[in-house]
């Protein structure tokens, strides 16, 4: 049996740039997809916690130590600079797997850098 299971987080991380006249996706400091283990073009899932709005879309990386996170395409009117959103990817893993998974939360502070990495302690209730 396959389980989906959460791949990596970049937890709270500040929108930088909503592009409508992109063509769409979400572009993140490769610094951040790297500490998520979130591949370029990977699909992710993006949370706004400010407006409550969800979407899917893929990664494109932005420059290294730049703090940049980009809405581009559609995504650009429902998110908007300035919200804070949770970029979330997820993998399939066999069960046996999943079991012993450690994904990977990725905390940054209010310029997007990482403040740190956390595995799985930060997926148990306090």
């Amino acid at each position: 049996m396959k389980r989906t299971m959460l791949g990596g987080k970049i937890h709270r991380a500040v929108v930088t740039e909503a592009n409508v006249q992109y063509e769409g996706s979400i572009s993140v400091d490769e610094d951040l997809l790297d500490a998520a283990d979130i591949l370029p073009g990977e699909l992710v899932h993006v949370w706004d916690v400010t407006s409550a709005a969800r979407l899917t879309t893929y990664t494109i990386a932005a420059p290294r130590g730049s703090g940049a996170i980009c809405i581009n395409g559609a995504a650009a009117h429902l998110v908007s600079t300035g919200d804070l959103v949770i970029v979330a990817s997820f993998v399939e893993l066999e069960d046996a797997e999943a079991r012993a998974w450690k994904p990977n939360a990725v905390f940054v502070d209010s310029d997007n850098h990482v403040l740190a990495v956390r595995g799985e302690e930060a997926f148990r209730a306090n």
